[in-house]
């Protein structure tokens, strides 16, 4: 019987929620004090921070200077649909789902687009899809990183420069943690509240020079709603991407992520927000590797993320019961946790199997993973114990 006494070290900060994530080391609302509040974003001082979140946007994870960047509304989901919704169609399209949020995009393509020539990939939760089956003759739509699942696409994978159509991926839990390659990718989209700890409601849409001549070139066969248009009399929007955001944004939020760009930058750019999370991913980790209960959801490493890392009982007390009980002994581990202040919203998301899901993302410190450890241990003695009761 594993012991009921907490550990000593807690988390100095418990928040390890993949979305909205902690907020970077050293935060306080004084990094607000700059705001433009009561102003128009249209106004100079309105339209040069927006201006300077696209530009700090572009220099932290190093975008191609041809590629454009937007300030979008409705989040990283809106920033997903206004690219499918404005280019998909003009070629059959290739869906690649493995976890919740890939499934979303498949929904959109099939039920509600309703496109012709729609062709679905899927692997279970804890797998990618095969990328050599995937036809870049087509358009084609994924995730980079699961968030929902723990998985993201491997190094390397077979992306072809030369490709006929355009890639379209949802990279939100991926973006400042991960490299990202530029020159396979047409349509990027993330939002402010994944791996730089910004506030929710803001997406970020790039796009290549080919999606913007796919812009151009191709009109949908299908009604947009204004906070999808991007195209007047033939003509991109210039304005969305140099700051007229189509919709009125926050600029309590905008200033919220001029912050975390500017940290962002501090630590070492891009190289350093990435070894951040290789850190925070690696020590949680090592304690997976050293503790009986646990596993990784995603078993080959090569695709193990090092943001959203989720997790399940292996356990074989536990996992021989109905899956109702294992799924309640997870939730058991998450509210010990979140009721002793230690960790929080870190149980597995609705749709995924049930376990535990861990942000090791950027804004999070690698002592504040090591101490949950402690604290993970101490809550699987306990709900352990109340199970064999």
């Amino acid at each position: 019987m594993m012991t009921r006494t907490p550990p000593a070290r807690r988390p100095a900060n418990p928040c390890f929620s993949s979305g909205p994530c902690a907020k970077r080391p050293g935060w306080s609302l004084e990094a607000l004090e700059g705001a433009a509040l009561g102003r128009s974003h249209r106004a100079p001082v309105g339209r040069d921070k927006l201006q300077a979140a696209i530009t700090l946007t572009r220099e932290v994870l190093e975008v191609p200077a041809d590629y454009r960047i937007g300030i979008v509304p409705a989040s990283d989901t809106g920033a997903v649909e206004m690219a499918m919704w404005s280019l998909l169609g003009a070629r059959p399209v290739d869906l690649l789902a493995w976890e919740s949020f890939g499934e979303s995009w498949v929904t959109d393509a099939v039920k509600q687009l309703r496109l012709p020539d729609a062709r679905v990939l899927k692997a279970p939760y804890g797998q990618v899809v095969d990328f050599a089956e995937v036809d870049f003759d087509h358009d084609v739509v994924f995730t980079w990183n699961g968030t929902t699942s723990g998985c993201r696409v491997p190094a390397g994978a077979a992306i072809p420069a030369d490709r006929a159509g355009l890639t379209i991926c949802d990279a939100t839990s991926a973006a400042f943690a991960q490299r990202l390659p530029w020159d396979r990718l047409d349509v990027v989209t993330f939002s402010w509240q994944k791996a730089m700890g910004g506030e929710a409601a803001h997406g970020m849409l790039v796009l290549s020079p080919r999606a913007v001549e796919r812009l151009l070139s191709f009109e949908p066969p299908r009604p947009l709603p204004k906070i999808f248009r991007m195209v007047s009399g033939g003509k991109l929007i210039e304005g969305i991407f140099k700051g007229d955001t189509i919709n009125t944004p926050s600029m309590l939020c905008v200033e919220d992520y001029l912050d975390a760009l500017e940290w962002g930058r501090s630590v070492g750019g891009l190289d350093g927000l990435v070894a951040r999370a290789d850190r925070n991913a690696a020590a949680l980790d090592a304690w997976v590797r050293r503790t009986p209960w646990i596993a990784n959801l995603a078993q080959d490493p090569a695709i193990q993320s090092n943001t959203s890392v989720c997790l399940r009982v292996v356990d074989p007390a536990v996992t021989a019961r109905p899956e109702a009980e294992q799924a309640a002994f997870a939730k058991k581990l998450s509210a010990l946790l979140e009721r002793e202040g230690v960790a929080y919203d870190i149980a597995s998301y609705r749709d995924a199997p049930a376990g535990l899901r861990v942000w090791c993302g950027a804004t999070v410190e690698t002592a504040d993973v090591e101490a949950l450890t402690g604290w993970l241990d101490w809550a699987y003695g306990v709900a352990k114990d109340e199970l064999e009761e």
